[in-house]
């Protein structure tokens, strides 16, 4: 499917989400930002990560399902709502939909992470398998939608998801307002769109730096094309960001608010997931661990700087886990790494030996 070019709706503004404050507040609860010594010391920064696994889905976007969800019509509400989404952003929209009393459908690829179309059941949605992958999953539900009257939740093209989401930007602005560099996993967009609203707009010098995976770059190349550009097919494990084809909301807000999206490889993920698990002591799935990877990549660049690595979720499989856990060679080069005194580190080079892949700037 073709990406859709142009966004002519309205964008989401930092009133919108002090307005979805107010609406997930009663809901949810506020999540930590933890400093984390040990990367401190692996990165010559001081380094904070905003842990967004602890939400009671599981990941960030729970806080844009809930706004959403909040401003339907009655009208909206007796049909019900029909979404896409690899787990995450369908856990989203069927916590909120349980929590409102709205039928809701969730089409899903075929090889989804069964972990997330189980919570997406217990929460009481239909989950349809249907595709290869996210993509044609959301052809699926576009179709279903039409045909059957179900108000349509697009996964990324929905300013309430957007500001929803923004409400991590204000959480890490009050907790650190001095922070220089937010770091956010990228899959559509909406996480690193919401701090373009919100952080920006609370303190402009913030840099907002946004990470895809190389096997799943579609907004990664449309940013450095300035066109939209799809790719054929997604070679990640981390589902969170695995999307073919890019969003003209998200994509028009990074544009304008995103200083820099860089790509970090599988292998990079999971040796982020490791760190996490040691150095913080949280468990981050593919897209959660990102933020880490980057990080790493950009290296000296945070020298002496306060960051903030957003923590999107926490959804893995045991599966996936144990392989992780149980790749010695990776365990020691991960563990070597943070035991190194800093003169031995070489900061910015990827952890596990493969070439650095190139930064995109935006265009701002």
């Amino acid at each position: 499917m073709m990406p859709d070019e142009t966004w002519t709706g309205p964008l989401p503004t930092l009133h919108d989400v002090y307005r979805a404050r107010r609406v997930i507040a009663p809901h949810l609860p506020r999540t930590p930002l933890i400093h984390a010594p040990a990367l401190d010391r692996l990165l010559g920064a001081q380094v904070f990560v905003k842990c967004e696994n602890l939400l009671p889905t599981g990941a960030f976007k729970v806080r844009g399902g809930i706004t959403l969800m909040s401003a339907l019509s009655p009208e909206e509400r007796r049909r019900g709502v029909i979404t896409a989404s690899t787990g995450n952003h369908g856990q989203s929209i069927a916590y909120a939909g349980h929590m409102l009393g709205v039928r809701v459908v969730i089409g899903a690829p075929r090889e989804s992470n069964p972990l997330k179309v189980s919570a997406m059941r217990a929460l009481g949605a239909e989950v349809v398998l249907e595709g290869r992958d996210f993509d044609e999953a959301r052809e699926w539900v576009e179709r279903t939608a039409r045909a059957e009257g179900y108000r349509y939740v697009h996964s990324a093209n929905e300013p309430l998801l957007i500001a929803g989401v923004g409400t991590i930007g204000l959480e890490i602005m009050e907790d650190l307002p001095e922070v220089d560099v937010i770091i956010a996993p990228v899959g559509a967009g909406s996480g690193a769109c919401g701090h373009c609203i919100a952080a920006k707009a609370i303190s402009p010098r913030v840099q907002v730096i946004g990470v895809q995976a190389e096997g799943a770059a579609a907004v990664y190349r449309s940013l450095r094309e300035g066109r939209m550009v799809s790719v054929e097919r997604i070679e990640t494990f981390a589902e969170g960001l695995a999307a073919r084809v890019p969003f003209a909301l998200p994509v028009t807000i990074l544009r304008g608010g995103l200083d820099e999206i860089v790509l970090v490889s599988d292998e990079e993920l999971k040796d982020a997931i490791l760190l996490l698990a040691e150095a913080v002591r949280q468990t981050a799935e593919g897209a959660g661990a990102a933020s880490t990877a980057a990080a790493l990549r950009l290296g000296d660049r945070l020298r002496g700087r306060k960051v903030a690595l957003v923590l999107s979720g926490g959804n893995i499989t045991l599966e996936t886990l144990a392989g992780i856990y149980r790749d010695e060679a990776r365990i020691r080069r991960v563990a070597e790494r943070l035991r190194a005194r800093p003169e031995e580190r070489t900061a910015g080079a990827p952890p596990s030996g493969e070439p650095k892949a190139p930064a995109a700037r935006t265009g701002r």
